[in-house]
C-alpha cells in the first residue's frame, strides 16, 4: 500500500502541483483609453463653422449624416450622451418654427411661384415691412429651409459634442486662470443631460405603477419631481463646492497681477482685431500677424493667471495621436468648407431666385468624410461576450 500524501497542520488536503507551475488566468483585453474631451469638441465645432459656410442642403444633410454616424458609434453609456436625441429634436422644432415664420409674416425674397395666398391683415404705419399673410411663395419656403436647415445643422454639431466629451475631463484639461468660468460652464452643460435623465427615470417608474405618463397631466405630475431634483442636486453641488474651496485664491505679487491683467485684455483686444482684418478685405495683410500676436499674449496672460488658484490634476488628460487626428479632421473640413466658398461660392449657396436644384461639389463633399475619421480612431468598445 502506497503511503497517503502528508496533510497539513490544519487538516487540510494540499493542493497537487501540477508541472511545478500554477495556472496563469487568460489577459483581458485592455481597452483604448477615451479620446481627449477637447479633442471632441474642437471636432464638433470645426462642423459647426463648416455649416455655417453653405446653405446647400445636401452638404448640411451630409453633416448631419457624419455627426450621427459619429455619435452612434461612438459615444459611451453615460448620462450625458443620451443628450443627442433631445438636440435633434430641438433641430427639427428650429427648422418648422422657420418654415412657420416664412409662412405667416411673409419673406423679403422675391418669387413668382404663388403656393397659396392667405388672408392678410393690416397693420399700422409704424409696422412697415412686416406684414401677417399674403402670398406664400416657392422661393420664399425654400429660403426658409435652407436657412432653418443650417441652424439646425449647427445645433445637431453641438449636441455631438454634449454627447461625446465628458464634461468633468473637460472641466480638468481647462487652465487655473479659467477654473471659475469652466466649472460654470460645465454645471450649464451637465444641466440638460441630467434633466433628461430624470424625465426618462421619473416617466419609466410611473410607467411600472399603471400612472400616465404623457399629455398634460402626466407633464405636470412628472415635472414637479424632476425641478425637486434638480434643485437638491444643485445645493449638494454648492456644498461640494464650498467644500473644495471654490473661489479660493493665492496670494501673488502686485506686479503678476498687473502683468497678468494687462496680457490678457491686450490679447483678447488682439484677437478681436485679428480677426475683424481677416474678415475684412482691407485688414488681409495685418489680419494673421495681429491674431498670432494676441492668441500669444492672451496664452501667457491666462498662464500667469493660473498661479492664483493652485491645484493638483488626478491623472490628467493627454493629447495622444488620435486626439490630434480627429481634432485636425473636424479643422481640415472647416479649412476645406472656406476655401470652397472663395473659389465656388455658388456651388455652397445654390440660388432660390430663380429656383434652381441644388447640386453637390466634389470637393467640399470629400472634406465633410473627413469628419468621419473619429468612428474609425475612436470606436466604442465592445463588451466581451461572457
Amino acid at each position: 500500500m502506497r503511503d497517503a500524501p502528508a496533510r497539513p497542520a490544519d487538516g487540510r488536503a494540499a493542493a497537487p502541483k501540477v508541472g511545478g507551475t500554477r495556472p496563469t488566468p487568460a489577459s483581458a483585453p485592455t481597452r483604448p483609453a477615451p479620446l481627449h474631451p477637447g479633442a471632441w469638441w474642437l471636432w464638433s465645432l470645426s462642423l459647426g463653422i463648416a455649416a455655417t459656410r453653405t446653405t446647400n442642403p445636401l452638404l448640411l444633410a451630409l453633416l448631419i449624416t457624419t455627426s450621427g454616424y459619429v455619435v452612434a458609434t461612438c459615444r459611451r453609456p453615460t448620462p450625458w450622451s443620451r443628450s443627442y436625441a433631445a438636440f435633434v429634436k430641438l433641430a427639427l422644432a428650429v427648422i418648422l418654427v422657420r418654415l412657420l415664420f416664412a409662412i405667416t409674416l411673409g419673406s423679403p425674397i422675391p418669387g413668382t411661384h404663388v403656393l397659396v395666398t392667405l388672408p392678410e391683415l393690416p397693420l399700422p404705419h409704424w409696422a412697415q415691412g412686416i406684414r401677417l399673410g399674403g402670398r406664400v411663395t416657392a422661393e420664399s419656403l425654400v429660403f426658409a429651409l435652407y436657412d432653418g436647415l443650417k441652424l439646425a445643422t449647427l445645433l445637431i454639431c453641438v449636441g455631438a459634442a454634449n454627447a461625446l466629451a465628458n464634461p468633468h475631463r473637460l472641466l480638468k484639461s481647462l487652465p487655473g486662470a479659467l477654473y471659475e468660468l469652466g466649472v460654470a460652464v460645465v454645471v450649464a452643460l451637465t444641466f440638460a443631460p441630467h434633466l433628461i435623465a430624470d424625465v426618462h427615470r421619473l416617466r419609466a417608474a410611473r410607467r411600472l405603477r399603471g400612472r400616465p405618463d404623457t399629455g398634460i397631466r402626466g407633464l405636470l405630475q412628472v415635472g414637479l419631481p424632476v425641478l425637486e431634483g434638480a434643485l437638491e442636486r444643485s445645493v449638494a453641488l454648492a456644498a461640494a463646492m464650498d467644500a473644495r474651496g471654490y473661489g479660493r485664491t493665492a496670494e501673488v505679487p502686485p506686479g503678476v497681477r498687473r502683468t497678468t491683467t494687462a496680457l490678457t485684455l491686450g490679447g483678447l483686444l488682439g484677437v478681436c482685431a485679428g480677426t475683424y482684418g481677416l474678415l475684412t478685405a482691407e485688414g488681409g495683410t495685418y489680419g494673421i500677424p495681429v491674431l498670432l500676436a494676441g492668441l500669444a499674449a492672451a496664452l501667457a496672460g491666462l498662464r500667469l493667471g493660473g498661479r492664483r488658484t493652485p491645484r493638483t490634476r488626478y491623472r490628467p488628460d493627454r493629447w495622444d495621436v488620435r486626439s490630434f487626428l480627429v481634432a485636425g479632421s473636424g479643422a481640415a473640413e472647416a479649412a476645406a468648407m472656406f476655401l470652397a466658398g472663395a473659389t465656388d461660392p455658388a456651388a455652397l449657396h445654390p440660388g432660390v431666385v430663380p429656383l434652381v436644384a441644388p447640386t453637390l461639389p466634389l470637393l467640399p463633399a470629400a472634406a465633410v468624410l473627413l469628419g468621419l475619421l473619429p468612428a474609425f480612431l475612436a470606436p466604442t468598445p465592445k463588451e466581451p461576450s461572457s
